[in-house]
């Protein structure tokens, strides 16, 4: 089925938006060619991704903030193959 077929069986609610950020939607959504709803999604997926970055930044932060809990941190980071970015 094609993707705008489907997003018109999805059920939908209507939202109140500023009229800047309709044209700001509409804008993006007639230089990519995606519908309003794809547009919205998308913004809705980035600040998903924005927050739970957030998420990890504070956590680390916290971690840090214990010399004995970060050793901890780094030495089971070092048992494993896959590397989370984090340097000593």
């Amino acid at each position: 089925m094609h993707a705008k077929c489907m997003l018109r069986s999805v059920h939908t609610k209507t939202i109140r938006i500023r009229e800047q950020t309709h044209r700001s939607l509409a804008e993006i959504s007639a230089a990519t060619g995606r519908s309003l709803i794809e547009v919205v999604d998308a913004a809705l997926d980035a600040l998903r991704r924005e927050h739970f970055a957030n998420s990890v930044a504070a956590q680390i932060e916290r971690l840090r903030d214990d010399p004995a809990a970060w050793e901890e941190y780094l030495s089971d980071a070092e048992l494993t193959s896959v590397s989370d970015g984090i340097d000593r």
